[in-house]
């Protein structure tokens, strides 16, 4: 059984007999990562990490799908996932780094909106990272919580340019395994789980857009609520 969107097309003829035409949703989904490739991997994985809302977890779980048809490798992938990862978070990093506390105050006044964050969220991401220190930067990268806030106060912190791409592809490393495995696992455990998978992937993209676009239609700064 797949979850099948029929198109119907009639013929030029007019004798009203139709075509049943089904694009499967999850060939549909599998197949643009295919035709993007490593580096279409690698830039959606960057920009997810610099604009919202682009979810790792639909990336990388349709390249798991690609690897189970045998169009993706592991390896490739997961370093193709990690490089990207690494390019949007080490943009904030640099943000940080270069603007400092001075200068990035009106930056995010200015963008916080599109941003979805405020001043008060890099404050709340600095106290944390100065009360945790430099592996909190390895930690988070590997978790689904303020994976790419971090960025900005280690580069506020001045943490050195080589600590930080090492942690953080360290850390985006072990996510990007534990998303391929997982979804990999799901698809060699369950015979229909592709469709599943697809259609959790397509949720998460839409639940991700439709969250941004609410965030921003309702947001205000906190000094207004």
């Amino acid at each position: 059984m797949r979850w099948n969107v029929a198109t119907q097309i009639l013929p030029a003829d007019g004798t009203g007999h139709s075509a049943a035409h089904y694009i499967c949703m999850d060939d549909f989904i599998v197949s643009l990562i295919e035709q993007l490739g490593y580096i279409g991997v690698a830039v959606l994985m960057a920009l997810e990490n610099i604009f919202p809302p682009m979810p790792s977890e639909a990336i990388m779980g349709a390249g798991a799908l690609a690897i189970e048809r045998g169009s993706m490798g592991f390896w490739p992938l997961l370093i193709a996932g990690t490089v990207g990862t690494v390019v949007g978070n080490y943009f904030w990093f640099w943000i940080g780094d270069r603007l400092g506390y001075e200068r990035l105050g009106p930056f995010i006044t200015r963008w916080g909106r599109w941003l979805t964050m405020e001043w008060q969220d890099i404050e709340r991401a600095t106290r944390f990272f100065r009360r945790h220190g430099h592996w909190v930067v390895f930690g988070l990268r590997a978790t689904p919580i303020m994976r790419t806030m971090i960025s900005l106060p280690a580069g506020l912190a001045h943490m050195g340019k080589l600590k930080f791409v090492v942690f953080t592809a360290a850390g985006a490393a072990l996510w990007n395994v534990m998303l391929i495995l997982g979804t990999q696992w799901l698809a060699r455990t369950f015979s229909d789980v592709d469709n599943i998978v697809s259609g959790v992937i397509i949720a998460i993209m839409v639940i991700a857009t439709l969250a941004y676009f609410w965030r921003l239609a309702t947001w205000k700064p906190r000094s207004r609520r």
